[in-house]
């Protein structure tokens, strides 16, 4: 796992300015190698260029980072409860207070388009179809997306503790594991736990209480670490996990993404709106892992870090449906779309 995006947040927040060297776990079994720093921050419709200077070993899997000035209280016309047209904007017709009804929730398309940014605040937004957010993320920074039209997804790290988050305290030491290795102050969580759940179940709820559309629940892969997490994982229980996550999202009125967790594709992609995916193509190319999203027609929102393969991912997956961007490994504004 690698965030050098939360030196950022944190720089730009505490005046930090201290940057970690990344090692990204991903379900491939590999570490990418290289990386490129993307430049501009142009709309799908012309491909941004992406600047050839900076590279870095690893890709990256952020677990965190607040880009918020608080939270504040739930707004009126959340999420649209249009039952998943992903381009009706949320305020238009029928919105509810803090979001979708659970029976309503985002059932996105495949094929939009979509920004990932976890560090620096939200500026003027791009012309996508989705951003994805950090859960600390600040109701004003929804209602100008959603105000643009653009469904918002809240990431949340749901397979481990991170000691900067305002809820660390709340986590047990029964719960909290081995290091996650190359991250002082991050670990491991046993995903088994109750009381684990009952703190993603109030993460969630902040989620839900500033209109966000759906879920990205990062580190749910926590299981293929076996005995390394600290606990005695086994893919029954990340299955048992992912479920669990999934009604939870749900009875929200939240959509939910599975996040990479390749090998438990075909147990929970029917109870999944969607994938999220990071060098999936650089990494092996284990992209069709992920496939029975697309083939249903839901989205696979694929980020790549390398600018070198990035043509021909693009080349390779774009035709099928999935939506490929290349982002720089601090996961800032720039990004470079498909041609």
């Amino acid at each position: 796992m690698s965030k050098p995006w939360l030196a950022v947040a944190l720089g730009l927040l505490f005046g930090c300015t201290s940057s970690p060297s990344p090692t990204h776990q991903t379900p491939g079994g590999g570490a990418a190698a290289g990386g490129a720093l993307s430049s501009g921050g142009s709309a799908p419709g012309g491909a941004a260029s992406s600047s050839a200077g900076a590279t870095a070993s690893g890709g990256t899997r952020p677990s965190g980072g607040a880009t918020a000035d608080g939270g504040s209280a739930p707004a009126a016309g959340g999420a649209s409860n249009t039952g998943g047209d992903a381009n009706v904007p949320a305020t238009d017709g029928g919105a509810t207070d803090g979001g979708a009804s659970a029976d309503t929730y985002w059932k996105p398309n495949a094929g939009l388009t979509w920004q990932w940014q976890l560090s620096e605040s939200v500026g003027s937004p791009l012309d996508v179809d989705v951003y994805d957010i950090d859960w600390e993320a600040d109701q004003a920074t929804v209602d100008k997306l959603h105000a643009a039209g653009i469904k918002v997804i809240c990431y949340v790290s749901v397979g481990s503790w991170e000691d900067f988050r305002p809820d660390a305290d709340d986590f047990p030491a029964a719960v909290i594991g081995n290091d996650y290795e190359g991250w002082p102050g991050e670990k491991h969580v046993d995903i088994r736990s109750e009381a684990l759940r009952a703190i993603m179940s109030a993460r969630f709820d902040s989620c839900r209480s500033k209109g966000f559309d759906a879920i990205e629940p990062d580190n749910m892969d926590v299981f293929e670490l076996g005995e390394d997490s600290g606990f005695p994982l086994t893919e029954k229980d990340g299955v048992a996990y992912a479920q669990w996550l999934a009604a939870a999202a749900h009875s929200r009125g939240m959509g939910i993404g599975q996040k990479n967790a390749a090998s438990i594709t075909s147990d929970i992609a029917s109870v999944y709106d969607w994938a999220l995916t990071e060098s999936c193509y650089s990494d092996g190319n284990w992209c069709g892992d992920v496939k029975p999203y697309a083939n249903a027609n839901k989205p696979v929102f694929m980020c790549e870090y390398e600018a070198a393969s990035f043509s021909a991912a693009c080349s390779a997956w774009k035709p099928k449906l999935y939506s490929p961007i290349l982002k720089a490994l601090d996961l800032d504004a720039p990004v470079t779309f498909c041609p």
